[in-house]
């Protein structure tokens, strides 16, 4: 039996212990909720790691290679949600590397010849590129944030430096336009 197959057969197990991985990387009380309700206007951060994850493991099993036009959706759609959670970058990515170790424990009693553990080094290889991607999707989401967080602190200061009369607004100027015709 190939590696697909033995991932396939699994799929649920395989599933419900990476999520588990997942979640073990919030605050218990956290962990509860998001494990509890699955609703996406109710736990849109619950519903999305659920449904996410399922999509990824079957991308990266279904796919001959890491495409990633394909997998970037999915993992902009999770890695979003734990860019603004205060993950650091390897906290945020990690969820990737525990599916390695889970399907090295799920699938370690299957693998009985040379092509099999080709077939699972390859699978790792992506879920490695993937990680990749993801550190770059998370790097962009960073960056966004901290524009916006510097555009929001500008706006906040510049308002309390017009407030005080410390500055003002410099009206556009139009050469062509006379100054009585407007």
């Amino acid at each position: 039996m190939n590696l697909k197959t033995v991932l396939s057969q699994r799929e649920d197990v395989i599933l419900k212990r990476w999520i588990n991985t997942v979640l073990d990387t919030y605050h218990p009380d956290t962990k509860k909720f998001l494990r509890r309700n699955h609703d996406p206007f109710a736990n849109p951060v619950g519903h999305t790691l659920f449904k996410e994850t399922r999509n990824l493991f079957r991308e990266l099993l279904n796919s001959q290679d890491t495409d990633s036009d394909r997998l970037t959706p999915i993992l902009d759609r999770i890695i979003r949600v734990r860019a603004i959670q205060d993950f650091s970058p390897s906290q945020s990515i990690y969820f990737l590397f525990t599916l390695k170790a889970v399907i090295e424990e799920e699938v370690a009693d299957e693998l009985q010849n040379r092509e099999q553990c080709d077939d699972l080094l390859k699978f790792e290889a992506k879920i490695d590129k993937a990680a990749l991607i993801a550190f770059d999707i998370y790097m962009e989401c960073r960056e966004k944030i901290y524009e916006i967080t510097a555009g929001h602190a500008k706006k906040q200061v510049s308002g309390l430096l017009r407030k005080k009369g410390l500055i003002s607004e410099i009206p556009e100027w139009d050469p062509l336009k006379k100054e009585g015709n407007l």
